[in-house]
């Protein structure tokens, strides 16, 4: 089910697989645990641009991730909190930071708080999968690919998850 643990390293980690494939993004995440180990806020404001650069972080993640630690340092945003509020409020909060976006909450409520009904619209991984399965000529867009989720209330997370599946297992 692909879980993560909630928290600042699961949302780090989300920001670098924004735009970019999850192998790219899977190498920059283990270079930057093999140079600190604990992936905390305080470990990834320790290093400077060079050093996050090294590891794979381009000049924007470099920045949104700085964003992120400083709202995780100075109490902005806490583990626990994040929890217990709803998706709107999750939404709200998240999306306050810079570089946190709508895509990167729902993974975030999808993956690691395991919501169960979270559609990330912008995913082309999911778009590319309805096309195929649904025999669609083109790739729906996100409006297409939003609504044709409202079917699968209050389980588009699961559907997600088994476009998800369908996707990588035919490639």
């Amino acid at each position: 089910m692909w879980g993560r643990s909630p928290g600042f390293a699961t949302l780090l980690r989300i920001i670098l697989e924004q735009q970019v494939s999850l192998a790219s993004a899977d190498a920059a995440y283990q270079r930057l645990r093999a140079r600190v180990g604990r992936v905390t806020p305080a470990a990834f404001l320790e290093l400077n641009d060079r050093a996050l650069r090294q590891a794979g972080f381009s000049r924007q993640k470099t920045l949104y991730g700085r964003e992120l630690a400083c709202a995780f340092r100075d109490g902005q945003l806490k583990t626990r909190e994040l929890k217990r509020m709803s998706d709107p409020e999750i939404v709200a909060s998240l999306t306050r930071i810079k570089g946190i976006g709508e895509w990167t909450v729902n993974i975030y409520l999808l993956m690691a708080l395991r919501r169960p009904d979270v559609w990330p619209p912008g995913d082309l991984a999911l778009a590319k999968a309805a096309r195929e399965l649904k025999g669609l000529k083109n790739i729906p867009n996100d409006e297409e690919l939003v609504s044709m989720s409202e079917a699968w209330r209050p389980w588009r997370a699961v559907a997600a998850r088994i476009l998800w599946h369908y996707y990588l297992s035919v490639r």
